[in-house]
């Protein structure tokens, strides 16, 4: 079965072992720019460049059947809504799919929902690994196309580009002792390289630029309130 490349995120920041989610300051953002990327790779969607200079990129659906991931029909469902921004969109396409994606993969025995609570008061979840298999694959693409300078395919390409816009690229794989700033460097190579029809790309784009739009709001407000 092929996984979402929201789904491959998600596992990349889960601890096997403890079943604690890392980094996520941002992941919401980009479990919404997972699922834009797919539906451009399934040519379910387009994203429009606006005409004048300070215009924004629209998302447009392209007419094509419907997927056959119900994950990926709820997410049609939302852009249809109306016309939006293709940023305002991965945002909105992110908010409150954590936990589905979550479930899903515990319902396909790749994690397993552990409950709990912090000092006996405040109840928490995490999710250790029970089959690695699939991330372990995942991984290992990655650190051919991060670490050993393998062209990746596109749905690999596509991963890449979202975590170096988490700034999360060097973090996944094992660099073999290759610093950490070169694999940041062949990251940003990758996202910005010529490896994808331009549907892919401009869903790409908005998605990336939709992190570092709320990477600067949540830096002014970090400065402002101190």
């Amino acid at each position: 079965m092929t996984r979402l490349i929201a789904e491959d995120l998600l596992l990349l920041l889960v601890e096997d072992e403890s079943g604690k989610l890392t980094n996520t300051t941002y992941l919401d953002i980009g479990i919404g720019g997972g699922l834009l990327v797919e539906l451009a790779l399934g040519g379910h969607v387009e994203v429009v460049k606006g005409q004048g200079m300070w215009a924004r990129a629209k998302v447009h659906l392209t007419g094509a059947p419907q997927p056959d991931d119900p994950v990926l029909v709820e997410a049609l469902g939302v852009i249809a809504e109306k016309e939006r921004t293709a940023e305002d969109l991965v945002s909105r396409l992110g908010k409150k799919r954590r936990e589905p994606l979550l479930a899903r993969l515990e319902r396909d025995g790749i994690l397993r929902r552990e409950q709990g609570k912090v000092l006996g008061l405040f109840p928490t979840t995490r999710w250790p690994a029970v089959d690695s298999g699939h991330e372990a694959e995942v991984r290992r693409q990655l650190a051919d196309a991060l670490v050993h300078g393998i062209r990746p395919v596109d749905r690999v390409a596509a991963l890449v580009a979202l975590l170096s816009s988490l700034d999360l690229a060097h973090k996944v794989v094992d660099r073999g002792g290759l610093p950490a700033r070169d694999v940041k460097k062949r990251a940003k190579e990758i996202a910005d390289g010529d490896w994808a029809a331009k549907a892919v790309r401009d869903a790409v784009n908005a998605a990336q630029a939709a992190v570092m739009a709320a990477t600067m709001v949540a830096t002014t407000a970090a400065t402002t309130s101190s």
